[in-house]
């Protein structure tokens, strides 16, 4: 077992430890509630005084980025392989854009 399938083994344990009836039912909603925690961590919001940014926590909200993301691809039915196939594919899409200035 790889470390990426090793991490998608350990999200699986966890998902199951925190099962919750109030966790979404469709797989579009499950998804859409994973994804905002590094963002508070930031000065986004042009209208508050800024605050220094804090690494060790960015790096803890971070993590729980990752658990979201594995958590999607679950929901999502896909394997280690398939993350590494379509990061693959988006990698070349990205490099095409930046030669092309897009």
């Amino acid at each position: 077992m790889d470390k990426l399938e090793k991490l998608i083994k350990m999200q699986r344990n966890l998902a199951t430890l925190l099962a919750s009836p109030r966790y979404p039912t469709k797989t579009e909603e499950r998804i859409s509630f994973l994804c905002t925690e590094l963002q508070r961590l930031t000065n986004w919001k042009w209208w508050k005084n800024p605050t220094v940014f804090n690494y060790e926590e960015a790096k803890e909200e971070l993590i729980d980025i990752l658990h979201f993301v594995l958590q999607a691809t679950i929901e999502l039915n896909m394997t280690a392989d398939d993350i590494v196939k379509y990061y693959s594919k988006k990698n070349k899409i990205n490099k095409k854009r930046k030669k092309m200035d897009y």
